[in-house]
């Protein structure tokens, strides 16, 4: 087969693949959690493998296990965290409305002595309808994650779906991962083999890395924010930590909400707000100094820029489970991208037909 045909095979393989990932995005989901949770429980299993026990007896005791976890997790903190959410989902607006009048209070005598009273008056209406879409954008989500039936109906797919398909992915890995192995083709398989080593230390160390990043996190904002006294501490502390899965947007999300929230409490009391902004002050230095560098270190490969482009475009793309899938594929691409920027470098193209090839190394 021509390198033109072989090149046409993958382009129309991976138009399919996007396509099929674009029409069957919202049911993604479980699927996609269960995948990664017997990806990172697979070298557990095979180490009780090692042991002596069967990989079904291994499956069934892992996943016992990670349930047991979970659920002890759940009851422990359901109870808390459910009537936090109540409570922000019926005082969102309230607290709105108050910051934005403490803002304007303090802003509006600035702007108009620059700018004049027809450009404070402006200002204030734009910050008032902008207060209020993200208001009602805000409420209508946290409503939606608290009585929403679509939401229902994923989180209960998330909880009874995800642990039945991971069991059948996990006891069946092996097989799965030689049975693929045995669809590369021929003549570039040790290429492909080489490609997906780097694809899985990547991607490995990355998912293994950032859940243990995301967890202690979330443990370190939620009772440094009940500490300070933060209403609702606890659950913004939970989302932050959780969504720090996504580079960037946890951190941020929990420190605008966090001290938005204490600024509306003790008001006119600046040190409470101060303080909760030295708690995520404390935790980005913690995250950048110590845990990211300990437990993720450089594996993914990929410049900060083209990991916020990712975000962006998978994003926007699938949504929610665009942004979850939007670091790992971030990292398959830079393997990719390396690879090829070899290629050509190492071709005539590159180098000239008369000039020896040479390896060449390629950083990204």
């Amino acid at each position: 087969m021509s390198l033109q045909r072989q090149l046409l095979f993958w382009l129309l393989a991976l138009a399919v693949l996007v396509l099929a990932l674009v029409l069957f995005r919202d049911v993604l989901l479980p699927f996609i959690a269960a995948l990664a949770l017997a990806y990172l429980l697979d070298p557990l299993a095979d180490r009780l493998e090692r042991w002596g026990l069967s990989r079904l007896t291994a499956t069934i005791a892992i996943l016992c296990l990670f349930l047991l976890v979970f659920i002890i997790g759940t009851v422990l903190l359901a109870p808390l965290l459910s009537q936090q959410l109540a409570g922000l989902v019926a005082r969102l607006p309230g607290d709105a409305a108050k910051l934005q009048a403490l803002i304007m209070e303090r802003g509006a005598p600035l702007i108009e002595r620059f700018g004049g009273a027809k450009l404070a008056e402006d200002a204030q209406s734009s910050l008032g309808n902008l207060v209020g879409e993200a208001t009602k954008w805000a409420g209508g989500l946290l409503a939606s994650l608290w009585s929403g039936g679509t939401a229902i109906i994923g989180v209960f797919s998330l909880l009874v779906l995800t642990p039945v398909i991971a069991f059948y992915l996990l006891a069946d890995w092996d097989r799965m991962v030689g049975t693929v192995d045995g669809w590369l083709p021929l003549d570039h398989r040790d290429t492909i083999r080489g490609l997906l080593h780097e694809m899985d230390v990547a991607i490995a160390g990355f998912l293994r890395g950032q859940a243990l990043v995301c967890l202690l996190l979330g443990t370190f904002y939620a009772i440094g924010l009940s500490l300070v006294g933060v209403n609702f501490g606890a659950l913004i502390g939970i989302i932050s930590g959780f969504l720090s899965f996504i580079p960037y947007v946890g951190s941020l999300t929990g420190l605008v909400l966090s001290v938005g929230v204490a600024t509306v409490q003790f008001w006119p009391d600046w040190t409470m707000p101060l303080l909760t902004l030295a708690v995520f002050a404390a935790g980005q230095f913690i995250e950048g100094n110590i845990l990211q560098p300990k437990l993720v270190g450089d594996s993914i490969g990929v410049h900060p820029v083209w990991l916020m482009f990712a975000l962006l475009a998978f994003g926007s793309l699938f949504g929610f489970v665009g942004l979850l899938l939007a670091v790992p594929l971030a990292a398959v691409i830079g393997v990719l991208a390396r690879f090829l920027l070899r290629q050509y470098l190492a071709s005539p193209y590159y180098r000239g037909r008369s000039a020896p090839a040479t390896k060449t190394h390629v950083e990204l």
